[in-house]
């Protein structure tokens, strides 16, 4: 992904996550945090049609959602995986697959070795079938969790 992908992408976004809006900027510096981990689906007809944010954030966190992320904690050897959207267009074709194959690549290239997430919109047992598994909060990301939805879920999986 690139800086030119972004207003792509969030158009995207908006369609695909219309509960879980975020501004361009923040999706902005998530890019500029993970470059290596983000990606872009897409070709010169039609433009930007998946894409997944990933950087580096310690395991047992949850970022915030539509706010900055500063000050950066330090990693320790995590990703976290703010979004990873398809266009419905393009469902079953194992595009998301093959996006999370390349970032958990990435990964392991870069040292990193456990990638988390929060899995919203019945996403469960997708992520499952990937290999993560649900990690029960603590009482502290248990209020930042809430705020994803009632049915969200931390998962993580050590690669």
């Amino acid at each position: 992904m690139a800086a030119r992908d972004l207003r792509q992408v969030v158009a995207l976004a908006d369609r695909l996550f219309p509960d879980h809006p975020e501004d361009a900027v923040h999706f902005a510096e998530r890019l500029a945090l993970g470059s290596g981990l983000c990606l872009a689906l897409s070709d010169a007809d039609a433009g930007v049609s998946g894409y997944a944010i990933a950087y580096p954030w310690p395991l047992g966190r949850i970022p915030p959602l539509n706010r900055s992320l500063a000050p950066v904690p330090p990693a320790g050897g995590g990703a976290y995986l703010h979004d990873l959207g398809i266009d419905p267009a393009l469902a079953g074709a194992g595009h998301a697959g093959a996006g999370l194959a390349l970032l958990i690549h990435r990964m392991r290239e870069a040292g990193l070795r456990d990638l988390a997430l929060v899995a919203v919109n019945g996403t469960v047992s997708f992520w499952e079938h990937h290999g993560f598994r649900i990690r029960e909060p603590s009482d502290g990301m248990a209020r930042k969790l809430a705020s994803y939805g009632s049915a969200a879920h931390y998962m993580v999986r050590t690669l």
